[in-house]
């Protein structure tokens, strides 16, 4: 259980990362596909670089994020197996993770840093208007979808898949 807290801890925080790495630094539009449609078609492509080398470090911290996801998977998978889980004990450490990962993204990054405290909009002053007036974070069908229905069943898949093995 311990592990899987520590699990979920780390892909919240890296998730964080890969958001931090492609607004302030890597700044191209198309890592913006979950952003609102309407901040989309206002946002202008950055051709010039926040400041010399902000590229090479937003590649760097996405790069580390992907694999940190990746490593959640793997360590994920292989403490299973080499405990002997069966398929609710996988199906409900990674539905945990998801879960936990996406109340985290719908509070913590829509809500606090992207509403309250203007993150996206520091970098993307044209986007403020659009953000403007929202109570509550972006495309809410589209969270719910994946927090009740997406991410369940591919919490199933996986476990069925690891309890093959």
């Amino acid at each position: 259980m311990l592990l899987t807290i520590f699990l979920t801890i780390v892909f919240c925080a890296s998730m964080a990362l890969m958001l931090l790495s492609c607004v302030a630094f890597i700044q191209d539009n198309k890592f913006f596909g979950s952003a609102p449609k309407e901040a989309r078609e206002v946002i202008v492509q950055r051709k010039q670089e926040l400041f010399y080398g902000a590229r090479v470090i937003g590649w760097t911290l996405f790069i580390m994020s992907v694999l940190m996801i990746l490593g959640v998977g793997v360590i994920a998978v292989w403490d299973g197996l080499r405990s002997g889980f069966t398929f609710r004990q996988f199906f409900l450490r990674f539905v945990m993770i998801f879960t936990i990962y996406k109340i985290c993204d719908m509070t913590l990054i829509d809500n606090f840093l992207l509403l309250k405290f203007h993150f996206f909009q520091h970098y993307y002053p044209e986007a403020a208007d659009v953000m403007t007036g929202r109570k509550y974070g972006f495309n809410i069908r589209s969270q719910l979808l994946k927090l009740f229905v997406i991410f369940p069943a591919v919490s199933a898949l996986a476990a069925w898949i690891c309890t093959c093995f």
